[in-house]
């Protein structure tokens, strides 16, 4: 099976090389900093394994500057931000009409995706999949289904055998950002929660035991049997958690979190968000149509001051960082995205990340010029807008396995020698591994089906090159 897209690669790069056009141009970055900075962000806990990951491969890039993040909750991050005692702040929640009153020239940065799972511990279901609706979700938070067996759990779950036990309801004790968004769902859902408990990153929960932060809920679950609580996707896959397969908006499936589910249910609504300066308020994404959207699904935000001198420890070069760091993040930092069960940003989204640091100044002082009009927007050099269906044949084939590793490099990297493919300037890595991370083959593969975008594929190729795998 392997020896026709072997061939097809081969020829293909002989007969048509003369006629291609490339594909990904060099966007203009913001300049690398220069300098030792510490920079200081607090806030969400849903990120925190991605911006985690991001502080350890930002500083092995650019050793100068130290990242330390304090996982502390949206509603401290909020308070922090708007108290001007860290550089950025994070939040699952966008800044409400009056947060971004009192935080004015605030711009909202999407940072990423997440699913926000229904997890649980039961002994006897110790799989994950069990179904639940919006409703049965709404009348346990409530109080009004307290046992396992209760019937409209059953009926939802007629294969399996129900324990008779008490449900111990799980939630924040903070001000939490994955509050709001599991309140939004729950509100969207349910005119009874709406109108008599509502959405916020505090609520007042009728009923359950709270904890702080996601790993704090996550802890209690999977330490307490019978327990149920909502928790981020990524907390829950690295804790080993069981966790429900919810009703889709649609009401014909029950979806699974994941980042395919989670990316259809972001991929409607990132065509309408507001600019990075407007009003983010009502931005949400959850219950949105679809059959395989995953109801709770959230972005998540940095906030960063259009003004940093507002701050009193910045300096010029100091902003600067911030800028250059934030930008990678949206940008080169999205690699990271997938392999930590987030959804990389789409296209549009991250644009509005860039267009929205173009606007940050230090004493009115334009940081970063980006003109989204030129190369940088379409990353088209020649006449065409689209990748040759060939190349994304073969990246197909790679992530399916019916093309070698060594294989499909060696033909990338004689593309980019050729100057049939372009990517962006990348600092290239001395390293010898010759392991390819797996989330890069996913990458190439949802590529190959359009899944994801030219510069989430190109992202992949970076990181080969960036880590020694590949050179060019």
């Amino acid at each position: 099976m392997r020896i026709k897209p072997l061939i097809g690669f081969a020829l293909m790069l002989i007969l048509l090389l003369p006629a291609t056009t490339s594909i990904v141009s060099a966007t203009i970055s913001p300049p690398v900093p220069e300098g030792e900075f510490q920079i200081t962000g607090a806030g969400a806990t849903f990120p925190f394994p991605l911006i985690d990951k991001w502080r350890v491969e930002y500083n092995t890039l650019y050793p100068g500057i130290a990242l330390n993040y304090q996982s502390i909750g949206s509603g401290g991050g909020v308070k922090q931000h708007t108290e001007k005692t860290v550089d950025f702040g994070a939040t699952d929640a966008p800044l409400s009409k009056t947060e971004a009153q009192v935080a004015s020239g605030t711009l909202h940065i999407p940072e990423t995706i997440g699913a926000i799972t229904i997890s649980y511990n039961i002994p006897e279901v110790p799989q994950k999949g069990l179904k639940l609706t919006g409703s049965v979700i709404v009348d346990i938070y409530m109080g009004k289904i307290t046992k396992w067996n209760d019937k409209k759990i059953q009926d939802l779950n007629k294969d399996l055998t129900l324990p008779n036990k008490e449900i111990l309801v799980v939630r924040r004790s903070d001000g939490s950002g994955t509050t709001f968004g599991f309140t939004d769902y729950l509100s969207t859902v349910s005119k009874n929660w709406n109108d008599n408990i509502g959405t916020g990153k505090s609520v007042p929960w009728p009923v359950g035991v709270g904890s702080p932060g996601n790993e704090g809920v996550a802890g209690v679950i999977r330490q307490t049997p019978y327990s149920i609580g909502y928790v981020e996707l990524a907390y829950a896959i690295q804790s080993k958690m069981s966790y429900a397969f919810i009703q889709n908006a649609d009401g014909t499936a029950f979806v699974a979190p994941s980042l395919e589910s989670v990316k259809s249910a972001a991929s409607e609504a990132s065509k309408t968000l507001p600019a990075a300066d407007g009003d983010w308020s009502m931005v949400s994404i959850v219950n949105q149509p679809g059959e395989n959207s995953y109801p709770i699904s959230s972005f998540t935000y940095l906030l960063v001051y259009k003004n940093l001198d507002n701050i009193s420890t910045m300096d010029k070069e100091k902003a600067k960082a911030i800028v250059h760091l934030v930008y990678w993040m949206i940008t080169d930092g999205q690699q990271h995205a997938s392999l930590l069960q987030y959804v990389p940003l789409p296209d549009e989204v991250v644009e509005i990340g860039k267009n929205g640091l173009s606007q940050i100044k230090f004493e009115g002082e334009q940081l970063f010029a980006y003109d989204e009009t030129g190369i940088m927007s379409t990353g088209i050099t020649e006449s065409t807008s689209s990748i040759p269906s060939w190349i994304k044949n073969n990246a197909k084939w790679w992530s399916e396995g019916q093309i070698e590793d060594p294989d499909f490099v060696s033909g990338i990297q004689y593309m980019i020698k050729e100057k049939i493919m372009k990517i962006p300037e990348t600092k290239k890595g001395s390293g010898s591994s010759q392991q390819i991370p797996g989330w890069v083959k996913n990458n190439a593969g949802w590529w190959a089906d359009g899944m994801i975008g030219d510069s989430d594929f190109v992202k992949g190729i970076q990181y080969l090159v960036t880590n020694g795998i590949m050179t060019i």
